[in-house]
């Protein structure tokens, strides 16, 4: 779809910081289809232009997340309009959820949401994430929860959006999905990986219909200094590159 589109390049209309980001984002995109947690042309992945006008890149609504490039995604400040208006328009309901952790969280530069068959069936369970697994403890080091709204589209819901994610990295979106934030792209992706690891866990486990066994509340106490220990902030920045590389050599047309 990007090649038969031809969308011009941005590469010599943006700063350098910012295509940076650009290629970033993109990856991001291209690894959630690579990985199958893309929703269609639905869910989002968002990353904030470090300046004082607070804009941020989103996707175009209406492209796949494996045809998503650097140059195909938006630039648009906190009312949600686009900074180029020949730019694609974007959804909505992914607006109200980004603006509003970009608006309150500066070290949120990176929001991502996903609908994963995983994700939503734990969501839709009361007691939510369990310990059940080692990937579980670190999204249940500092995990928030929002209850189900209805679709994302009432200015209203911000707030108490804001209020239950508070400063947590981590939250189950009740009965709709996950959510996490970084300082990077490279962060929240990770971040993204773990917990949706550990929600595929929990359903593989309970599917067995055995009695399952949980992680001592003594380890889960502690693993909020275990985790900056083994995976120095989760580790991220460390993981990135192999990702990039890996899609440089399947899917390299995330970087035009």
């Amino acid at each position: 779809m990007s090649e038969q589109m031809a969308i011009p390049s941005k590469k010599g209309e943006v700063s350098e910081e910012e295509w940076q980001l650009r290629v970033d984002l993109a990856a991001a995109y291209r690894l959630i289809a690579l990985y199958g947690w893309d929703d269609l042309i639905f869910t989002h992945l968002s990353v904030r232009i470090p300046g004082d006008e607070h804009h941020f890149l989103i996707n175009p609504y209406g492209m796949m997340f494996e045809e998503i490039t650097a140059s195909s995604l938006v630039r648009i400040d906190q009312e949600g309009n686009k900074i180029n208006p020949d730019d694609f328009d974007i959804n909505p309901a992914g607006f109200t959820i980004h603006s509003a952790i970009h608006a309150v969280r500066e070290d949120a530069a990176c929001v991502m949401h996903t609908h994963t068959t995983a994700g939503v069936a734990v969501s839709a369970q009361k007691e939510g994430l369990l310990p059940l697994s080692q990937q579980s403890l670190f999204p249940l080091s500092g995990l928030a929860y929002h209850d189900y709204e209805g679709v994302a589209l009432r200015e209203d819901e911000k707030a108490r959006l804001q209020a239950d994610l508070g400063h947590a990295r981590f939250m189950i979106l009740r009965n709709h999905g996950l959510l996490t934030t970084g300082p990077s792209v490279a962060e929240a992706f990770l971040n993204m990986y773990i917990l949706q690891r550990a929600c595929e866990v929990q359903i593989q486990a309970m599917s067995g219909g055995q009695p399952l066994v949980r992680i001592p509340d003594t380890i889960l106490s502690s693993i909020r200094e275990q985790a900056k220990k083994v995976t120095k902030g989760m580790g991220g920045n460390l993981a990135w590159p192999g990702l990039l590389r890996k899609l440089d050599r399947i899917d390299p047309g995330f970087r035009s």
